[in-house]
């Protein structure tokens, strides 16, 4: 939980406001030291569906999740 100078807690959507679980996925990929078109070719869909996971244009669902995560090296939950 974040902590504000008064001390009061805030929601991790207030400190930030464009997190999303796309956001996990090109965090991720930069880990992991993959470009769009990498993944892409790894989880056998189109760059752009990568792309548009990544800016919260499309939506993650449970089975792109855990594919996601095997190719990330990472739990599926954080994609959901």
């Amino acid at each position: 939980m974040n902590v504000s100078e008064s001390g009061d807690t805030l929601p991790l959507d207030a400190v930030f406001p464009d997190l999303h679980p796309g956001s996990a996925i090109k965090g991720l990929r930069y880990r992991e030291n993959l470009t769009q078109a990498q993944l892409s070719r790894k989880l056998g869909v189109k760059r752009n569906h990568i792309s548009e996971m990544e800016n919260g244009k499309r939506p993650i669902g449970k089975e792109m999740a855990r594919r996601l995560a095997d190719a990330l090296n990472t739990g599926y939950k954080v994609f959901l």
